[in-house]
This record gives structure tokens, C-alpha cells and sequence, in this order.
């Protein structure tokens, strides 16, 4: 069966694609190889995440998207063009249409990149709609209603706060700090308090093992492995969920401020109906452990985690997809 129509979540962290109809056919790690000496790309996805902290001088590992936006338009081009010759059948002569995932705090300029990057990997046309809009979507919120929903993406490199009504944004909020800032707090706070160096991947390990957003009574132990700073050898240490708890507390305190200006920025009619439904989480940062309970402590809101939260986004680019006239005037730009 030939594909027309493709949405793609692109992902600092993650990349999720949806075909309608099908549902999600892939979910690859935003990462590419490059072999330096012959410029080519060796790997993509999972498989070039596996080389991360361990490859030779002439090998880069590239993350081509930085804070949700392009940071290297070739590889990213590169990568999006594997997406897309990974799921199409080699004997499909048209050029599907793309649905792509945008910051709701993107330049113009950042926009117009994502565009030329999904027409230059094999793209007919390339719609982009903003992430907390398609987030919502996906989470079964009826967007198009006139009450207000707030929503929270948290992602691997933003976090988008919006209250949506009648199909629109009508107050906004953009952190260029999710997923990855949680990963390098524990990689800095392990490096500080027990002189241990720890890689990327190891602190996104731990994150998801054992990392939660509020102190337990029992915290979960975790027996982790790195090189100690001092002697320069291997070296095993015990690190408990309350130690996570502590490293990466301030940079779910920006999140929670930046819910906070939202929420004061919010006309009263909206706030009454976003304290009646409470506020939906999304995003693969949403997978966090107690962080409903801590933003719903800290703003007096209800809170609470959609279903399949790291899907969202992508399963809102396939309703767009599959109703395109439906939401061309309300959410889209296209080039």
C-alpha cells in the first residue's frame, strides 16, 4: 500500500513518525553517525545512539536537532530522508506529503528550515503545526471547544506550556530546558559529590530508572559505573532517587515558573475551566516519576499525565493528517 501522507514528531531526543491509518511505524533517537573521513553517514537512530562516548576519532556522533530547533540543517535533511525511505516501499514513484512538529517558540527563520529540510529529504509539500497544538490533539482534547485546556510538552530539549481554546493558542509559554538539561544536571551533580564522570547516556539511565520529581521515604538505590575523577580508573558507586531528586530540582523549577507566568497571563474565563479539567502533561519528560504530583503542589492545579505521553505529538500529526481541510485555516503554516 503506497503512503501519502506521513506525520513526523521531530524530536531533540526522540523521533516518532505516524502514518494514518497505521499508527506509529517508527520511534528512532534524534542521533546520527558520520564517518569525518569519507562524509558519509554510517548510522541512524538506534543504532548510531549505541555509539555514543565511544567512537574513534574519525567517526562524529551528531543529535542534529539542539532545543527542539535545527542545529545542522544537512544532517538533519540526511536524517528525516532515512525516516522516509525506512517506512516508503522503493516502488512508490509519488512524493508523500509531511506533517512536521514545530516549538511554539520558533523563529521564522528556524521554521523555514524545518520546511527546506522536509523538501529536500523527498517531501511533496511540508505543513508544520506547533507542538503544545498537536500535543493536545493527540492527548484527546477537544481543541476546537470554547474552553480552555493547558497543556505542558515536555520534550528532550523544550518545554512548551499553552492554554488552547476554540482551536488557537491564546497564552504561550517556551523553555528551551526539558529532558536533556535533566540528563546533564545528574551527570554534573554525580561529578560533584562523588567525583565520578559519568557519560550522557549512563545519566539518561539513571534518569529514567530511578529518577523522580519528589523525595520518596524509600528511595530506589541504583548501582551505576564510571571513571573515577581523582585516580582515572573504573570506579562502582550506590545512588539513591532522592539524589536525583536533588540534582535535577531546578530545572523542573524553571518548568513550574514558567507554568506559573502562563497561568497569570491567562484570561479568567479560561483559568476557571483549566481549574475544573486540571492540566495535561505530554512529552517524553511527562514519563518522569511524580512530576504531576509536584506541578500540581506547586501551582494549586490539578495535574495529570496523558496516555501514552512521548506519542502525543505524533498521533496529533496523523489527525491533522487525516483532516486536513478541517485544520488548515486553524493550526497550519505551510511554506
Amino acid at each position: 500500500m503506497f503512503i501519502k501522507k506521513i506525520g513526523i514528531d521531530l524530536g531533540t531526543c526522540n523521533s516518532v513518525v505516524f502514518v494514518p491509518k497505521k499508527g506509529i511505524v517508527l520511534q528512532e533517537p534524534s542521533v546520527v553517525a558520520v564517518s569525518l573521513d569519507e562524509n558519509k553517514i554510517l548510522a541512524v537512530g538506534e543504532e548510531a545512539k549505541e555509539m555514543i562516548g565511544r567512537t574513534p576519532d574519525t567517526i562524529r556522533i551528531y543529535r542534529p536537532l539542539r532545543d527542539g530547533v535545527i542545529a545542522d540543517f544537512r544532517v538533519t535533511q540526511a536524517m528525516i530522508s532515512y525516516f522516509l525511505k525506512k517506512i516508503i516501499s522503493p516502488f512508490q514513484f509519488f512524493k508523500p506529503e509531511l506533517m512536521i512538529s514545530i516549538p511554539a517558540g520558533i523563529t521564522s527563520t528556524e521554521k523555514r528550515a524545518v520546511i527546506e529540510a522536509g523538501l529536500g529529504a523527498g517531501a511533496k509539500q511540508v505543513f508544520v503545526a506547533k507542538e503544545p497544538i498537536l500535543a493536545a490533539i493527540g492527548a484527546g482534547i477537544p481543541i476546537n471547544s470554547c474552553s480552555g485546556n493547558l497543556i505542558v510538552d515536555i520534550g528532550g530539549g523544550t518545554s512548551e506550556v499553552a492554554v488552547i481554546s476554540l482551536g488557537g493558542i491564546v497564552t504561550s509559554g517556551s523553555l528551551r530546558m526539558a529532558g536533556d538539561k535533566m540528563d546533564t544536571a545528574i551527570s554534573d551533580f554525580i561529578k560533584k559529590k562523588h567525583n565520578l564522570a559519568v557519560g550522557e547516556k549512563t545519566a539518561e539511565e539513571i534518569k529514567i530508572k530511578i529518577g523522580t520529581a519528589i523525595s520518596e521515604r524509600e528511595p530506589k538505590i541504583l548501582e551505576i559505573r564510571g571513571r573515577d575523577l581523582i585516580s582515572g580508573l573504573p570506579r562502582n558507586i550506590k545512588i539513591s532517587s532522592n539524589e536525583i531528586c536533588e540534582a535535577i530540582s531546578e530545572v523542573l523549577q524553571e518548568i513550574i515558573q514558567v507554568i506559573r507566568q502562563v497561568l497569570r497571563t491567562t484570561p479568567a474565563e479560561l483559568s476557571a475551566d483549566i481549574m475544573d479539567k486540571g492540566i495535561v502533561l505530554s512529552g517524553g519528560g511527562a514519563l518522569l516519576k511524580n512530576i504531576d504530583k509536584l506541578i500540581a503542589k506547586s501551582t494549586g492545579v490539578p495535574c495529570y499525565v496523558a496516555e501514552e505521553p512521548m506519542f502525543c505529538v505524533a498521533k496529533g500529526t496523523g489527525v491533522v493528517l487525516e483532516n486536513l481541510e478541517l485544520y488548515k485555516k486553524s493550526i497550519m503554516s505551510k511554506k
